[in-house]
């Protein structure tokens, strides 16, 4: 191929000239995870760092053995480089305004150059196979650039292996299939892999010299079990300006007018990335294993549909107007509900089915902080909050205008009646701790999951006979009683986590925003946990967590939530102001953020962060439109209008 690609660059982005920096240190072959931006395209996500190095893609999807898996490896686990051969450059980088496409740009002291990275949507949507592009316009000078495609084998189940054929050779991970096409101006085809002998491991590699208005383009095609597409380069090329116009759509749906808008729209398409396209699951981060502290042994795989982070999901694309990302969220899970027996399960694999196993494997992790994980062990807990999650969303669901079914309805009544029976009993509560106790976050949210129920049952979505509907309100009743007598101390001042017990739980603040609690009891909670949970803006999970791990992004914002909730509109902005700066350059986040130096910690970008961020301008929003329409003393709650929450 050596033709020239036209060239379009286009300048009207949010680049600023002192933007410029050089580009995160690697130590050991690894950066630091606020390094990182993500793309996707609905199947999968890749995240690139600063100096332009792909160092996580299960291709072609989220959930195959990832081939390219160096942010959890760098000897093994394999990346896709592309960057100036000189190691003196600067580095200025930003999304195309309204999408998940990524533009960097790398200034040498010969010239600059601007490379686009998408991973490619068809016209109709994802395309059936896997594609990676990453295009490098020169801007100005010339620049002499350098690529490699190296796969790993760090999961260690399927080697990689070559095999050639008439097209070119191919890197063969058990059914996983890659192929890779580029345009080089005035050059021949990428170099072929090597041959995997002494000589070196299989990789596709090579370098090329840019000039201004030149164009060159890289290719990563896979495939899983299917016959493998080989595209034309043109084609491709054409395909980064579609997949930009597809993302540019998508956000002119999306509706926000309210507060910290461009905080709240990345986050909204942070979550779109992890909308798994093929079943409308929605997985809980993109990634295994990222470490949630610097010691190890806190290092799992979030690359599962939680139901929790689904209906929270499902929720907020609700409010923004959108309708098919939470109808196919809805019924995907529905689906997989009946499908696995009607039981509730905490999350499911991304195709419905109940996770298997957990297995370690031969990454060292993440600068050495092993182990990693392909799994997650907590699938078999019982935690009673999940009650909440599901009828809570639904509730939301059907007050949008929406029709349950009858199979739905008689899936929601069984799990009412559920949370009626097991609220008593203890479980591992919302984070999954191996010491089952009476959390009291966890009887909140069963009070959450009936009276969500009732107010189905106010609408005419659910249809009870007479002594159901009195036994779901005589348990809201007890379960209100009991955390009265259990769940509240005086002396401390706040909700405790559970009873004989001084621990704090910061996952009580969600039931400020869920209607249980929204008055003086729950005001000093948020001041008691602030006080002893918080790290400046930040905020800890729950007592004597601080020395195990970092601060829980979630947490912040279910604080801010809170404040609104209590009617401290004024500290809950103070708050979100300082809570969004929080993100890395692009506005992304991840699960956790050290107490001591800021860095990111744990798996990213993490859906529960970006969530909570959401979820707390929404509620902000609301409040501070409700308390300037209403006395704070009129204020009600969710289901069927139960005025409680002014008598605590």
């Amino acid at each position: 191929m050596t033709d020239t690609l036209e060239t379009a660059p286009d300048d009207t982005d949010s680049f600023h000239d002192d933007s410029w920096s050089a580009p995160d240190p690697r130590e050991d072959g690894y950066v630091a995870l606020r390094s990182y931006g993500a793309i996707g395209d609905g199947r999968t996500v890749a995240l690139i760092a600063r100096d332009g190095q792909i160092d996580w893609l299960p291709f072609p999807s989220l959930p195959s053995d990832p081939v390219f898996s160096g942010i959890v490896d760098a000897a093994d686990g394999g990346r896709v480089e592309l960057r100036p051969v000189t190691d003196d450059f600067e580095v200025q980088r930003a999304y195309v305004p309204g999408t998940n496409v990524l533009r960097t740009r790398f200034r040498t002291s010969t010239g600059t150059v601007e490379v686009t990275d998408a991973l490619v949507t068809g016209v109709a949507g994802r395309l059936p196979w896997g594609e990676l592009a990453r295009r490098v316009d020169g801007l100005e000078g010339s620049v002499e650039m350098r690529w490699a495609v190296v796969p790993g084998n760090a999961f260690g189940t399927h080697p990689v292996t070559r095999v050639d054929t008439v097209h070119g050779p191919v890197l063969r991970a058990a059914d996983i299939n890659l192929a890779l096409v580029g345009f080089e101006h005035g050059r021949t085809d990428p170099t072929e892999p090597g041959d995997g002998d002494a000589d070196g491991p299989l990789e596709f590699r090579g370098s090329f010299t840019t000039s201004e208005g030149s164009r060159s383009l890289l290719c990563l095609c896979g495939v899983e079990d299917e016959p493998l597409h080989l595209p034309d380069p043109r084609v491709v090329d054409q395909g980064i300006d579609r997949t930009i116009e597809n993302w540019e759509g998508w956000s002119t749906e999306f509706s926000w007018d309210g507060p910290w808008a461009d905080a709240v729209h990345r986050s909204a398409l942070a979550l779109k990335l992890l909308i798994y396209s093929p079943t409308g699951a929605i997985a809980a981060a993109a990634t295994t294993a990222l470490p949630e502290n610097f010691t190890g042994d806190k290092n799992w795989d979030y690359r599962f549909a939680w139901v929790r982070d689904l209906a929270y999901t499902v929720n907020a694309l609700l409010r923004f107007g959108l309708r098919e990302e939470p109808h196919a969220a809805v019924s995907w899970l529905l689906s997989a509900l009946k499908a696995n027996g009607h039981e509730m399960h905490i999350f499911l694999e991304l195709d419905g089915d109940v996770p298997g196993g957990t297995r370690e494997t031969e990454s060292e992790g993440w600068r050495g902080i092993g182990p990693v994980y392909a799994g997650n062990p907590a699938g078999g807990q019982l935690q009673l909050g999940v009650f909440a999650d599901i009828i809570a969303v639904m509730s939301q669901y059907a007050h949008g205008g929406n029709m349950l079914d009858a199979s739905t309805q008689d899936l929601l009544a069984g799990f009412a009646d559920d949370a009626c029976r097991r609220w008593q009993e203890k479980d591992s509560g919302i984070w999954e701790l191996g010491e089952e106790q009476h959390y009291v976050s966890s009887k909140m949210g069963c009070w959450q999951a009936i009276d969500a129920a009732l107010g189905l049952v106010d609408i005419g979505q659910l249809h009870p006979s007479e002594d159901d509907l009195a036994h779901w309100r005589r348990n809201r009743d007890l379960i209100v009683e009991w955390i009265d007598e259990h769940g509240w101390s005086e002396e401390r001042g706040a909700y405790l986590m559970h009873p004989d017990s001084d621990a704090l739980d910061a996952s009580v603040l969600l039931h400020a925003p869920s209607g249980f609690d929204r008055g003086e009891r729950m005001s000093r909670t948020i001041d008691t946990i602030r006080a002893e949970l918080g790290a400046g803006p930040l905020v800890f999970r729950y007592s004597g967590v601080d020395a195990e791990e970092g601060t829980f992004v979630a947490c912040a914002f279910w604080l801010a939530s809170a404040l609104a909730c209590v009617g401290r509109i004024d500290e809950a902005v103070d708050l979100m102001d300082e809570l969004v700066v929080q993100s890395n350059d692009l506005g992304l986040f991840t699960e956790m953020i050290s107490a001591d130096d800021g860095q990111f910690l744990g798996n990213m970008p993490q859906g529960l962060s970006h969530l909570a961020l959401v979820n707390a301008a929404i509620t902000i929003d609301e409040m501070r439109t409700e308390l300037g329409e209403q006395p704070e003393g009129e204020r009600d709650g969710d289901g069927d209008g139960d005025d409680r929450q002014e008598n605590r």
